[in-house]
């Protein structure tokens, strides 16, 4: 009696370790905290549980049972099965894989967006007013938020949070806001017609994190391009450029003698008359010291700017570029050049094989000269696509093998090039940029770096006064494609963005991002062809299955 009084009790004492696993998961759960005490419970349970299997199966030689054999054997392998989808999840959890198999990958942020991200050097949340939480938003943001913890989004009912939307200053539903410390800026109005541009918040984005500004100056007094709206105007490079943080004003060389010490970049867009010798002498000078320059030179005008080019290996071609390649694909004419190739370059690195246009464009010859690193940056299609005509009177544009030249044209050019400056001279400091400086070389320049010869005669300061920095050309061969209507089509807006980024010498401020959209798949048919497709698939495929269903029912009878 008294052993099987035993037996009872440790049967019953068993017990208690399902009932310790059961408090140490309850207390756990509900805490949220697996401390000390819910770890005790749970370990003593096991322990208990674990020794309750052990004895019942000596009693009962419970292991010698085949049937015990076969449900172990079971378990085991659906134990394993469990672990296995457990371990999956776990790590599906902590690292994301995803493809985008779109064409123009629509659900993957830009490189742009996604090392911004990156490196943020502070939290920053974006703030969503809106009752509806729209699915490709979301997308949008949650792709943002998987690049960096520091990235966090929120939707707010303006009507549930009043204090809150009133601390921002929301007047309608669809605001959004980034706020960063004690920032706040407004990135867009959101709504059914207008989603979340990636665009829009990486550049908010980028002004938020950067309180540091460049200034670009854009060179006025020859009939260059206008900069407020108006026909032929660049008011909208303008405002892109003050959406990357650059501040913007005009310049006046026949008013100041010399380029001011703040200038990040100068920009000579379009200009319709000849520069001053003393104009030129200026932004030679500012080159000189560090400077950096863009050049938007149209056919048919004369800025007077050849002794500057020369220094750096250029020379502006008289002649028009005439490109046939996009005339039969998207309705432009000869004389709006098509380009499709890029040179390999940070202004043009992640342009693959987009498009980009240039009506009435230019083409540039570049040489080889000493200290000077050159990498052309837009060429047209090999000949018979296009060409460089020489008559610019014909109604008919054809190639003449003796005056015409074959293509491919280079219409763009990047130079870079040593410069000295006395450590006494006052500079603007540049912002940082993730870009490196070029290190390709055009095919027409092998010779090795080298420090140029002063272009004018300048006192020269002593060795220990002097500091070497590095000053940056780029010159296209056509401003019409920055003009209003035009900066927004395709890639022309990045390439006149990125040229200006990378000459400002910003290692911290990302390059321009094309808006994504999907391809037109669409198929037009005419109404025959509307027809014939519905007769087809009503008519003649049934039928078709009908007399092979009956000829199989006759071989078979």
């Amino acid at each position: 009696m008294k052993i099987v009084a035993k037996k009872k009790l440790w049967k019953y004492l068993f017990w208690l370790g399902p009932f310790l696993i059961t408090v140490g998961l309850t207390v756990g759960l509900v805490s949220q905290q697996w401390g000390l005490i819910p770890l005790a419970f749970l370990i003593a349970g096991i322990v208990i549980s674990g020794l309750g299997v052990i004895w019942q199966s000596y009693q009962s030689n419970w292991w010698r049972r085949r049937s015990t054999q076969a449900g172990t054997n079971a378990l085991v392998a659906t134990l394993a099965v469990l672990a296995i989808l457990g371990l999956i999840n776990f790590l599906g959890t902590r690292y994301h894989l995803r493809a985008d198999l779109t064409e123009t990958q629509l659900f993957t942020l830009a490189p742009q967006s996604r090392e911004l991200v990156r490196v943020l050097p502070q939290p920053v949340k974006v703030w969503v007013f809106d009752i509806n939480q729209n699915p490709q938003d979301r997308e949008l943001l949650e792709n943002y938020q998987r690049q960096s913890s520091k990235f966090k989004y929120e939707y707010i009912d303006p009507q549930a949070r009043p204090g809150l939307a009133e601390k921002f200053g929301v007047k309608d539903y669809g605001e959004v806001y980034l706020e960063s410390g004690d920032k706040r800026q407004l990135v867009q109005t959101v709504n059914e017609n207008e989603r979340l541009s990636e665009v829009r918040l990486t550049s908010r984005l980028q002004q938020l994190t950067n309180s540091s500004t460049a200034k670009v100056y854009l060179l006025q007094g020859h009939g260059e391009r206008q900069l407020s709206p108006g026909k032929g105007a660049i008011s909208q490079a303008i405002q892109g450029l003050g959406d990357k943080n650059f501040t913007t004003s005009p310049l006046n060389l026949g008013e100041t003698s010399k380029v001011p010490e703040d200038a990040a970049v100068v920009i000579v867009a379009g200009p319709k008359r000849g520069l001053f010798e003393g104009e030129v002498k200026a932004l030679q000078e500012y080159l000189n010291r560090g400077g950096n320059l863009l050049l938007m030179i149209d056919p048919n005008t004369d800025p007077k700017v050849d002794s500057l080019l020369q220094e750096w290996g250029v020379r502006l071609d008289n002649r028009l570029a005439v490109d046939v390649s996009g005339e039969s694909v998207v309705g432009l004419g000869p004389a709006t050049p098509l380009v499709t190739e890029y040179g390999q370059h940070p202004i043009t690195k992640d342009f693959r094989n987009g498009n980009s246009f240039y009506p009435i464009a230019r083409p540039l010859e570049i040489s080889s000269v000493p200290g000077v690193e050159a990498t052309p940056l837009l060429r047209t299609k090999p000949y018979p696509k296009s060409w460089a005509e020489s008559d610019l009177q014909s109604e008919k544009l054809e190639f003449n093998a003796d005056k015409d030249l074959k293509g491919p044209l280079t219409l763009g050019v990047a130079l870079t090039r040593k410069a000295v400056k006395s450590a006494s001279t006052p500079q603007a400091a540049p912002i940082p940029s993730p870009l490196p400086s070029p290190t390709t070389q055009s095919k027409a320049s092998p010779t090795p770096p080298a420090s140029p010869a002063p272009l004018a005669p300048t006192p020269s300061p002593t060795p220990s006064s002097q500091t070497a920095t590095e000053s940056r050309l780029v010159v296209l061969g056509n401003s019409n494609f920055a003009t209003d209507g035009l900066f927004q089509q395709q890639l022309n807006g990045d390439v006149f963005l990125n040229s200006v980024t990378w000459l400002s010498q910003q290692e911290k401020q990302p390059l321009s991002i094309r808006p994504k959209e999907p391809k037109n798949r669409r198929i037009t048919l005419t109404t025959t062809q509307a027809n014939l497709l519905i007769l087809s698939s009503l008519l003649v495929l049934p039928l078709i299955g009908f007399a092979i269903a009956v000829i199989i029912w006759w071989k078979r009878r």
